[in-house]
């Protein structure tokens, strides 16, 4: 594996009302001020060849209503099924309503984690739950101390979600070094 500066970065998001793909543009900006270019893709125009060819991917979903998964990633479940991420890396990002839908928030982050886990890929960028009002996740760890990957809502707490980014964008930068020098 490449240290950060020399990884092919891609980022790779789905999205109904366009904040999923502001939040990667807000991660593509930091990761070029960091001094890497990472390419944006709508999961609507990838292939498994994309998925599988970045050594860092950069996944972001929303979650619907109820604990629903966004349409253009269900819609690609077959190709994620199928997918050889053995050797990358993937960091996660979510958003949802913690409050409007508090027993379901960040399920679809959740349900994207276990396909990529099943592909072999190694997951880094997990997030604290702590400053967050939620019931229940699929997207977070047995002691619901973590998420799986950084937790936004833009619905809620819109007031920190720069500063969120901000602060994983680093943390996912240290632990991609950390396990390149391992």
């Amino acid at each position: 594996m490449s240290s950060f500066g020399q990884a092919s970065v891609g980022i790779i998001y789905g999205t109904d009302t366009g904040n999923t793909e502001e939040v990667g543009e807000k991660i593509s900006q930091l990761l070029t001020d960091a001094g890497v270019v990472a390419e944006m893709l709508n999961v609507t125009d990838v292939s498994a060849d994309d998925l599988e060819r970045f050594d860092l991917a950069i996944m972001g979903i929303p979650t619907w209503d109820f604990g629903g998964i966004q349409a253009d990633w269900e819609d690609i479940a077959d190709t994620l099924s199928n997918l050889n991420l053995s050797g990358k890396v993937v960091a996660l990002y979510g958003l949802g309503d913690q409050f409007g839908y508090g027993d379901f928030f960040l399920d679809a982050m959740g349900w994207l984690k276990e396909y990529v886990e099943k592909a072999g890929a190694r997951l880094i960028g997990y997030w604290p739950t702590e400053g967050y009002e939620f019931e229940a996740s699929r997207a977070v760890n047995e002691d619901n101390t973590l998420f799986c990957g950084l937790a936004i809502d833009e619905d809620q707490q819109f007031e920190l979600s720069d500063s969120r980014i901000e602060t994983w964008v680093a943390q996912i930068i240290s632990e991609y070094d950390a396990l390149a020098a391992a």
